[in-house]
């Protein structure tokens, strides 16, 4: 088991998660404004942005916490690996998940600081409709197949490009624009702007992404019956923390 203090996991996911959630919300706003009368390309500037943030984080945060990010991922992490005795321990389900959720609310009141608005600008863009919800299960099967694969086939490495373009190619090819994140789901709650999504209209995103997280853990256990072996390679491998094993 990876040794890195609980509390610095848990902070590079509060953080990690913040970050992420800021450039969504942040590239939304600024495309809105540069671009008022082009929706598809706000949709372009917002995804464009996400996908290079998203790999950027993944390589800053990952050798400390995985650099999860999304309580699906985490959720995926613990159950394949549960059998085996690697990926996220048990114990530390909820923290991470926990520690998401906040970050995520955190950066979308960071987002409407930076460009001038009230901390808290509840959103008021209803996404609630069955071809959205199936938008969402795509999205969030299809990225845990993606980051599990590369675990399984030694090619973690890669994963921050291959989830950054994942993501980036999601928002155009799904019709949710790929939320694909419980965590992300609720901070986006908390901004009434171009990547926001009204309260009411949550529940069903993550109940959504709930279902592409089982859907998902059923076709990586089908393809890599194995998969578990590899958790700990999730979603960038943990190194050893060095100074927990000096004298």
């Amino acid at each position: 088991m990876h040794t890195i203090a609980s509390w610095r996991r848990l902070l590079a996911e509060f953080l990690g998660t913040a970050l992420l959630v800021t450039a969504v919300v942040g590239s939304g706003i600024m495309a809105s404004r540069l671009s008022p009368n082009d929706v598809g390309l706000q949709l372009l500037e917002n995804s464009v942005a996400t996908a290079f943030a998203l790999s950027a984080l993944i390589l800053t945060f990952g050798p400390i916490s995985g650099a999860h990010f999304n309580p699906v991922v985490s959720a995926a992490d613990w159950f394949l690996g549960r059998r085996t005795g690697t990926g996220l321990p048990g114990r530390d389900l909820a923290g991470y998940a926990a520690a998401q959720t906040t970050g995520a609310i955190a950066g979308s009141v960071l987002a409407n600081l930076m460009f001038d608005l009230a901390p808290v600008t509840f959103a008021s863009k209803e996404r609630s409709a069955g071809n959205l919800w199936l938008g969402e299960i795509v999205a969030t099967a299809g990225l845990l197949l993606l980051i599990f694969a590369l675990g399984r086939s030694g090619r973690a490495a890669v994963a921050p490009a291959a989830v950054g373009a994942y993501i980036g190619a999601a928002y155009w090819f799904t019709s949710s624009t790929s939320f694909a994140n419980p965590a992300v789901t609720i901070g986006r709650a908390f901004t009434d702007t171009f990547a926001g999504i009204a309260p009411a209209s949550v529940p069903g995103f993550v109940i959504a992404q709930l279902a592409g997280l089982l859907i998902g853990v059923g076709l990586l256990l089908a393809f890599y019956p194995d998969a578990g072996r590899s958790a700990d390679d999730i979603v960038v491998a943990h190194p050893i923390d060095q100074a927990a094993h000096r004298p």
